[in-house]
């Protein structure tokens, strides 16, 4: 995905070298690929075979995507904890395969806390005037796992904040008083807290998030 993203940058950037301006994202790739192809525009012609190969390139590498993004279903769908992982919202089957290959045993940890922390996940505590202030988490531990959580919670506070959430639930109540990035962590924390239960205790994830 990296590498992708990285292709589609030059692209862009060489094309808007030459005046052809597109915007940003993935929708509009499209857009780049139609720049080169167009032999009527005034992109002149070296430039044009050198971009040629980029975009093939890049055709080349959303091909490799989708032939893993589909092996990754289909190890998901064959796996009893992955299935029963991605019943939790915002847990689709990569970070389920993903949990699954790179956490530990969920015996290692005494609780979903301990889960969290070693995520990094969980705020730092810091001591002022003997009383305990929490900070900013500590983004300690699995970098792989802690992101695809974050990227998972977003999307649920995405959802949320497009659809509406019940009066008085956890996540209204956050989206309410908290700044949205912050939300968005306390919900990840939240879901490796859950992801340690399941697989500490089994079961399958059945509340609404945004109730509990």
């Amino acid at each position: 995905m990296r590498q992708r993203t990285q292709v589609i940058n030059a692209l862009r950037g060489h094309l808007a070298e030459y005046g052809f301006i597109t915007a940003q994202g993935p929708a509009h790739v499209a857009g780049l690929i139609e720049c080169v192809a167009d032999d009527k525009n005034t992109l002149p012609d070296a430039a044009r075979s050198a971009l040629a190969m980029l975009v093939e390139t890049l055709r080349d590498l959303e091909d490799r995507v989708r032939r893993l993004d589909h092996e990754i279903a289909r190890r998901a769908r064959e796996d009893e904890n992955a299935r029963r992982l991605a019943t939790i919202p915002g847990v689709g089957p990569i970070t389920a395969t993903a949990l699954i290959a790179l956490a530990p045993c969920a015996s290692t940890f005494r609780k979903g806390r301990d889960f969290a922390a070693w995520l990094g996940l969980t705020p730092l505590q810091r001591s002022t005037g003997g009383k305990q202030k929490l900070g900013a988490t500590s983004k300690m531990g699995e970098r792989t796992l802690r992101r695809l959580l974050i990227l998972g919670a977003s999307s649920v506070v995405r959802q949320a904040a497009y659809r509406g959430v019940p009066e008085g639930s956890w996540l209204g109540r956050m989206l309410a008083r908290k700044p949205r990035m912050l939300v968005i962590v306390a919900l990840a924390n939240k879901l490796a807290r859950i992801v340690w239960a399941l697989l500490a205790k089994g079961g399958v994830y059945g509340a609404p998030i945004e109730a509990r």
